[in-house]
């Protein structure tokens, strides 16, 4: 029984510390998403911008605000770290 008690405790200890470091892997891998994601909206945007120098100032907007949609996105899961 003493046994048992003891691979018990070693496995709670054990599987509290795995956890922040799993928890911090999943968010180092699910940042890539959002870097994949902004490395796509500029290089469009800046190709947008090339094309009609004209519309450059609407084309800025979006990028803009894809940008902020995006970077959120990463930030909400930095925090969801912190909560699991």
């Amino acid at each position: 029984m003493e046994l048992v008690a003891a691979v018990n405790l070693l496995l709670a200890q054990a599987s509290s510390g795995l956890t922040g470091s799993i928890s911090g892997l999943a968010y180092g891998l699910a940042a890539i998403g959002p870097g994949v994601g902004l490395g796509y909206i500029f290089g469009k945007s800046i190709e947008a911008m090339a094309r009609q120098p004209e519309a450059a100032g609407l084309v800025r907007t979006y990028m803009f605000l894809g940008f902020a949609i995006v970077e959120a996105l990463a930030l909400l899961g930095f925090v969801v770290i912190f909560i699991a």
